[in-house]
């Protein structure tokens, strides 16, 4: 006798490594983004000081 597997749970394990890849996509996304932010982001100027020695 056959055990055929549900259709929704099959759906699911094949779409799970699509997910996994997706949401890896977005973290390195985010991350990259991040930096991108912190590198264009505007220093605030500080005031020069003179040097005294």
């Amino acid at each position: 006798m056959e055990n055929p597997q549900a259709p929704s749970k099959s759906l699911v394990l094949e779409a799970l490594p699509f997910l996994v890849g997706l949401l890896i996509a977005a973290h390195v996304f985010a991350l990259v983004y991040w930096i991108y932010r912190l590198a264009t982001e505007k220093q605030p100027q500080r005031p020069q000081r003179s040097k005294a020695n």
